[in-house]
């Protein structure tokens, strides 16, 4: 069954590069070098560390570019809801948060025009990580119940691996944002530290939203083209 979705996002939005790079020189010249062939960028805590964040959200804006800020917030409910409080006065489309049933409601009381996404199991986790982190239940049913009660509390969506979206949309629905990473468009290589991938097309058939990649696209020969492939890719399945 194809889940592929119905939202009225624009197709050349719902590639979302991950910015992975250590400083805010290396995430200019790459935005800068992908030109028009990718719209909306992830910014994680790589650069958030480097101590010129807001400075490259400012530079994004003027560049007319969407963004994800994924800072993962997971701390003292009240902490992480005025942390996203202060965010929503920034110009961002999607924040994510990690925690519990408190911590998520939290974020998405004081939201305001972000979208809120929780995280429900890091795509660099499998079987096996679940077990050394105590967990008891399988992969999917814990990220449906994640999503479940994220949803419930106000969260706009989830980050979810395109291998859970399918259940996701057939226990929740459509009405809400799956936003995956964890996309290969070609075979890992033997050092990725990701472990439950899909290709861009299966993403997008199993339900996802928007997909995220990062060194497929950075690492590549030609990142601009890389990038045009991606988006050929998600336009083929949007046209079917």
């Amino acid at each position: 069954m194809s889940w592929i979705s119905s939202k009225s996002i624009p197709v050349n939005e719902r590639l979302i590069m991950a910015l992975d790079v250590p400083d805010i020189l290396s995430a200019k010249a790459l935005v800068t070098k992908l030109g028009d062939s990718v719209v909306f960028y992830k910014v994680g805590l790589e650069l958030f560390m480097s101590g010129d964040y807001f400075e490259l959200i400012d530079w994004l804006n003027e560049q007319h570019k969407r963004i994800f800020v994924d800072l993962k917030f997971f701390d003292v409910p009240a902490t992480v809801g005025r942390a996203v409080k202060q965010l929503s006065d920034k110009k961002v489309d999607f924040v994510t948060v990690h925690g519990n049933n408190s911590i998520m409601q939290a974020a998405a009381e004081n939201k305001g025009s972000l979208k809120v996404l929780a995280v429900t199991l890091l795509t660099s986790l499998d079987r096996g990580d679940l077990d050394d982190l105590g967990f008891q239940c399988d992969v999917e049913k814990l990220v449906t119940s994640r999503a479940k009660r994220a949803i419930e509390l106000g969260c706009d969506g989830v980050i979810s691996s395109g291998l859970e979206a399918p259940g996701l949309r057939n226990s929740l629905g459509q009405n809400f944002l799956v936003v995956s990473p964890g996309i290969r468009p070609v075979d890992n290589r033997p050092d990725d530290d990701q472990k439950r991938v899909v290709s861009v097309e299966q993403a997008f058939y199993n339900g996802a939203d928007h997909i995220v990649v990062g060194r497929p696209i950075r690492d590549a020969s030609n990142p601009q083209q890389a990038a045009m492939d991606i988006q050929q890719s998600i336009r083929n399945v949007f046209s079917d």
